[in-house]
């Protein structure tokens, strides 16, 4: 969730799902329309709106990033010994 203000209301928090967010308008009022169809005025400029959503993405995949590294780093010291398979001799 991106936290935003509702246009005269600063004090007052709203979180939302960015990825709900179907536009940003600035006319003159910043006016973030939902995937819902619903319209939100908030207090951001559509430049920090922007940088909020692309901030939460980027800690997102950092997330899923090292989840997948210390997933992988688990498995393989969990991962049984191999067995080598000597090639076989000439002629056998």
């Amino acid at each position: 969730m991106i936290t935003l203000h509702r246009l005269g209301h600063a004090e007052h928090e709203l979180h939302i799902n960015p990825d709900l967010i179907v536009s940003i308008e600035a006319n003159p009022d910043t006016v973030i329309t939902l995937a819902n169809g619903s319209k939100l005025v908030v207090a951001e400029n559509p430049a920090q709106v922007a940088a909020e959503v692309r901030d939460y993405r980027v800690d997102v995949l950092a997330g899923a990033l090292r989840l997948r590294r210390d997933g992988a780093a688990e498995q393989l010291a969990e991962a049984p010994p191999t067995l080598r398979l000597a090639a076989p001799e000439p002629g056998h």
